[in-house]
């Protein structure tokens, strides 16, 4: 700084050598000169040192402001780059000492993921372990398994840390590439699955989640496995990539094909609710010992809960307060009737649920108001429900705002089936399945185990006893119960089931189930499918249907019909298909009543009536026809081509006659001594 050598030069100015002042000879007047002088010196040397001091000040200053512009300019240069989608959001965030750090990085994702601290502990672990450890090549970073029972925060978890390593720098994208392995359960499914892996081994993200692999064919968990045990798959095949999909190669000697697949450095992550064993059990032992980290949800303490619920009604006040300009207030016993709300198959996301409906209730209320409504809402709970009141007004049931559950499908369904006519211990069959439905949901809200019956039938009976409108309307009902996902019925027959040479009948008769899956599978005329044991397509068929049901057992009901007798011989066709149709159902014969029922609901259906002096005649005409041979009369088909020959006859007989009723037909229309085709 020179502050040393400035004194010295201020020490030499006021004495001579040997340290003796530079006084004058023994005159005052030249004492106190010096003195002065020394004074001067002095004072002038410290307004330099001082001008100094204020100097180098200035300059620490200006380079703490340089400073800080530089770390405001560095951040809003980050949160730029985040609303550009090139950086995780938070990254502007991350405290410096936390860049490319895991320093507290499980204390952070504990703020934001409640109850499940060890879990949290457990998955930061097994996202630092590479770090630690090091990985070679293009290997996997780390193989996890992450268990434990749907609603315990074990995906949410995930996102959180991936958000925040990306925010740190530890990964360069948060978002994972996802393999739902349930999509690949048949072998003809292989070039899919390996175009599908390909595309998430090279998405940008660094962890690749793998859900379901208890419903993936065998064949391709056994390059996952090798994926993870070997750190690459040969694959049985040589491909090309032609813009980023891969095309299967065959005999061409073409440069740059692709034999193999690598892990390409990222975490492989299984999610299940089972642990080591079911994974033993469907990759064998090697995939276990490469499995570096089990990471497993626990169930919710009582404190837990709670801390969800007052997170919950956190974020629903600040919802109240956004959206409807209302103060919420809510106390423990919100809190606690909100936790309670948690149940083992919805998991902490009920919660959530809950609140979101309380909101959705409170904005019905806020729009049947004519005007905006301000000040504070008070939610508290009575008899176990919850009540709201606003500035002070009497309490009410909240979620009685709500608009009603709709049942219109389930009741548009029954009244059909209430019109059909006979069949009464079908359609009784029928119903009872909702009965059983929503008791099993409510089994599974309180976590107790379920016992979902077959739903696979058999329709044998006579033609034109209702088989296929029953099939209809099964669908249509198991879906309005919440028992099949989509509702559609798809109608086939031999031709649509069985190729017309080797090879072609499996993918085919597949084909069908795919369209199938979500609602009824209706095979008419089923026992056409086996003509004997020298029929292999056939068999094939009957193979591949009763494993396409095996493997969709959830999602899929296969209704088969056809004659009595014949269906009795079909079961015998596989050893498995009788035990997946324990619902053998019998159409009966229509009675005379019931077909004369039947005429009259058709024509009023087309704006006809029948003269109340021609149902007699009918009613002996339908009741000899069903006696003598029902199965050639036709059922119900038998009183559709009764009345649409009525209707033929009544145009001829009133095309002269203007006078004439034109929807009344007589005894004389239906023609009922001429033989019913």
């Amino acid at each position: 700084m020179g502050y040393t050598t400035d004194w010295e030069n201020i020490m030499n100015n006021a004495f001579g050598k040997g340290g003796r002042p530079k006084f004058g000879t023994g005159a005052d007047d030249g004492l106190s000169s010096s003195l002065d002088a020394l004074t001067r010196a002095l004072q002038d040397q410290q307004k330099d040192l001082d001008a100094r001091i204020q100097a180098q000040t200035r300059a620490v200053q200006d380079s703490d402001a340089a400073t800080q512009r530089a770390l405001d300019e560095s951040r809003q240069m980050l949160k730029q780059m985040e609303n550009d989608g090139l950086l995780a959001k938070g990254t502007s965030q991350v405290a410096p000492e936390h860049q490319g750090s895991f320093m507290g990085l499980a204390d952070t994702i504990k703020e934001k993921v409640l109850g499940q601290d060890a879990f949290v502990d457990s998955l930061v672990r097994a996202m630092r372990r590479p770090f630690v450890l090091g990985t070679e090549g293009e290997s996997a970073k780390n193989v996890i398994l992450i268990c434990g029972s749907d609603g315990t925060g074990r995906h949410y978890a995930l996102r959180c840390i991936a958000q925040e390593m990306a925010a740190r720098g530890l990964i360069r994208s948060e978002a994972p590439a996802m393999m739902d392995l349930a999509l690949y359960n048949d072998p003809g499914d292989e070039k899919l699955f390996l175009q599908d892996l390909y595309a998430a081994l090279h998405a940008p993200g660094e962890m690749l989640l793998f859900e379901h692999y208890e419903q993936c064919h065998p064949g391709f968990l056994t390059l996952l496995a090798d994926l993870a045990i070997r750190g690459s798959a040969q694959l049985n095949s040589r491909y090309l990539v032609k813009d980023g999909i891969l095309v299967d190669a065959g005999t061409a000697l073409a440069p740059g094909t692709v034999g193999s697949l690598t892990p390409r450095g990222k975490y492989m992550i299984f999610f299940s609710p089972n642990g080591r064993e079911k994974l033993a059990d469907k990759f064998g032992s090697g995939m276990v010992a490469a499995v570096g980290d089990v990471c497993q949800t626990g169930p919710y303490t009582v404190e837990s809960l709670q801390k969800l619920a007052a997170q919950s009604l956190n974020k629903l006040a600040q919802k109240v307060h956004t959206r409807l300009n209302l103060k919420l207030r809510a106390g423990v016993d919100v809190r606690d009737w909100v936790a309670d709300q948690h149940n083992k198959s919805e998991g902490a996301g009920a919660l959530a649920s809950v609140c979101d409906q309380m909101f959705r209730a409170l904005s019905e209320y806020c729009l049947d108001q004519d005007s905006a409504l301000t000040g504070q809402v008070t939610l508290t709970i009575q008899d176990k429900t919850p009540y709201f009141s606003i500035e002070g007004s009497p309490a009410r049931p909240l979620l009685e705002l709500l608009p009603v559950e709709y049942t219109g499908a389930l009741d548009a369904v029954q009244k059909e089936m209430d019109r059909i006519v006979g069949l009464t211990e079908l359609k009784q069959y029928v119903m009872d399945l909702a009965d059983n439905v929503r008791v099993q949901q409510r089994r599974a809200a309180a976590g107790l185990p379920t016992s979902d019956i077959t739903m696979h039938m058999i329709f044998s009976g006579n033609p034109g006893t209702g088989k296929t409108t029953i099939a209809r309307l099964l669908a249509r009902y198991l879906k309005a119960i919440g028992a099949l996902s989509g509702g559609q019925l798809v109608e086939v027959s031999r031709a649509d089931l069985v190729g017309r040479y080797s090879g072609h009948t499996a993918p085919l008769t597949n084909s069908v189930i795919q369209s199938a899956l979500g609602g009824v599978l209706f095979i008419d005329e089923a026992y056409s499918l086996y003509r004997g044991e020298q029929d292999s397509f056939g068999l094939e068929a009957i193979d591949t249907l009763v494993k396409g049901m095996e493997d969709h057992r959830n999602d899929l009901v296969v209704v088969l019909a056809g004659y009595t007798r014949e269906m009795n011989e079909f079961l015998t066709a596989n050893s498995g298909l009788a035990s997946r149709f324990p619902n053998q159902l019998e159409f009966p014969d229509y009675s005379g009543e019931e077909l004369l029922a039947i005429t009259k609901i058709q024509a009023k259906a087309k704006g006809y009536a029948i003269d109340p002096a021609a149902e007699p005649a009918l009613l002996d005409y339908y009741t000899t026809q069903q006696a003598e041979n029902a199965a050639t009369a036709g059922n119900g088909r038998l009183a559709r081509n009764t009345l649409e020959k009525a209707i033929l006859n009544q145009s001829r007989r009133i095309a002269s006659d203007l006078n004439a009723p034109l929807e009344t037909l007589l005894v004389t229309d239906f023609s009922l001594g001429e033989t019913a085709q």
